[in-house]
C-alpha cells in the first residue's frame, strides 16, 4: 500500500510538472509580448529593458520555468494584462463562486445518480420517467439546458431568479467566500435562502450530465451483484431486495461509482465555465470570457492550471480512496 501511495503522489507530481511546462511553453510562442502588454506601445527601450529584466525574461529559458515552476506552486500566475493585478489575487475573487455552483452541482449529481440507480434497479414508480428526463438532459447542450430553464422557471413561471449569485445588497463576506456558507456562519438564513435559489437552475444544468454518467455505471454495479449468489442466498433467507441492495450491494458497488465521480467531477468544471456564462454567474467562466477576447495569457494560463491541478488532485485521490476501500487494487496495479 505504501508503495502504491508514492507511486500515485510521484505521477501526481509529474503531470503538474508537466501541464506547467506546457503553459510555459505556449506563454513564451505567444505572439503577444508580456512586456509590450503591460507598458503599453509608447514605451522607451529603456523602460522595456529594465521591465524585462524584472520579469527574469532575460534569463536562460531554463531558469525562466524554473521561476516560472516555482511561482506556480506558490499561487504567483504573474500580473493580468487586463485588470492589472496578480491573476492569482484575481483567481482568490472568482473562484469562491465557481466553488460554491461546483460544489451544489456534485451533491446534485450524486443525489440524481443514486436515485436513477436504485430506482431503476428495482423499478420503483417514477423511476424510468427520471431516467427520460436525465437522459433527455444530458444529450442537450449545456448552454441550450440553460436556456430553456430560464425560459421555463423564470420567464414563464416566475420560479427562480435569472443570473446572479443574490439580490440581496450587503450580503456577508466570510472566510469561504461562498454565500450559503458565509451566510449560514453569520447567521444571515436570508442570504443563505436567496442564493440557494440563484443557485438552483445553474446548479442542475451542471449536474444532469455527471448524474446520468455516475447513474449508469453504478446500476450496472447494482445489477451484476444483484444477480451474485450472496444476494441470492440473502433474499432467498427472507431479506427484501430492497434491504440487501441498500445494506449489502450498494457498499460494495461504491469502487467503480466513485471512479467514475472523480472523472465527472474533473470535467464538470468545463461545464460550470459554459453555465456561467448562460447564467451571468460572476465566477471562473466570466474570468476567462473577459480574458480570452484581450489574450491576457496569464490570466488564461492562471484558470487553466488551477483547474488542470483540481483535476489530477482529485483523481488522486480518487485512486487512494479506491484503495483504501479494496486493498487489492493497491497490488493489482
Amino acid at each position: 500500500m505504501r508503495t502504491f501511495v508514492l507511486s500515485r503522489l510521484a505521477s501526481m507530481l509529474a503531470i503538474l510538472v508537466f501541464l506547467t511546462a506546457v503553459m510555459f511553453t505556449l506563454q513564451r510562442i505567444s505572439p503577444l509580448d508580456p512586456v509590450h502588454a503591460q507598458l503599453g506601445a509608447q514605451a522607451t527601450t529603456e523602460a522595456i529593458a529594465a521591465r524585462r529584466h524584472a520579469l527574469g525574461l532575460d534569463q536562460p529559458i531554463l531558469v525562466q520555468f524554473w521561476h516560472y515552476l516555482l511561482g506556480a506552486a506558490h499561487g504567483d500566475f504573474g500580473v493580468s494584462y487586463r485588470t492589472r493585478r496578480p491573476v492569482g489575487t484575481d483567481l482568490a475573487t472568482y473562484v469562491p463562486a465557481t466553488a460554491e455552483l461546483a460544489l451544489y452541482g456534485i451533491l446534485i449529481a450524486l443525489v440524481l445518480a443514486v436515485l436513477l440507480a436504485v430506482g431503476t434497479t428495482l423499478r420503483w414508480p417514477g423511476a424510468r420517467l427520471l431516467r427520460a428526463v436525465l437522459f433527455v438532459g444530458a444529450s442537450t447542450p449545456l448552454f441550450l439546458l440553460g436556456i430553456v430553464g430560464l425560459i421555463v422557471f423564470y420567464q414563464q413561471l416566475g420560479w427562480l431568479p435569472a443570473n446572479g449569485r443574490t439580490m440581496i445588497s450587503g450580503a456577508p463576506t466570510g472566510p469561504t467566500g461562498m454565500l450559503t456558507i458565509d451566510g449560514l456562519l453569520a447567521g444571515r438564513f436570508d442570504v443563505v435562502s436567496d442564493a440557494l435559489n440563484h443557485l438552483v437552475l445553474p446548479a442542475f444544468a451542471v449536474a444532469i450530465g455527471p448524474a446520468v454518467a455516475i447513474g449508469r455505471v453504478l446500476r450496472s454495479s447494482l445489477l451484476e451483484d444483484l444477480d451474485s449468489d450472496y444476494a441470492r442466498t440473502a433474499i432467498a433467507k427472507g431479506l427484501s431486495p430492497v434491504r440487501v441492495l441498500l445494506r449489502h450491494i450498494l457498499r460494495n458497488c461504491v469502487g467503480s461509482a466513485l471512479s467514475m465521480t472523480g472523472l465527472q467531477v474533473g470535467l464538470m468544471f468545463s461545464g460550470v465555465l459554459v453555465v456561467e456564462q448562460v447564467f451571468g454567474w460572476p465566477g471562473l467562466g466570466q474570468y476567462v470570457a473577459q480574458s480570452i477576447p484581450v489574450a491576457d495569457f496569464p490570466a488564461i494560463a492562471g484558470v487553466a492550471l488551477l483547474l488542470g491541478a483540481f483535476y489530477v488532485v482529485l483523481n488522486t485521490v480518487v485512486d487512494l480512496l479506491q484503495a483504501a476501500a479494496d486493498p487489492r487494487l493497491a497490488t493489482a496495479r
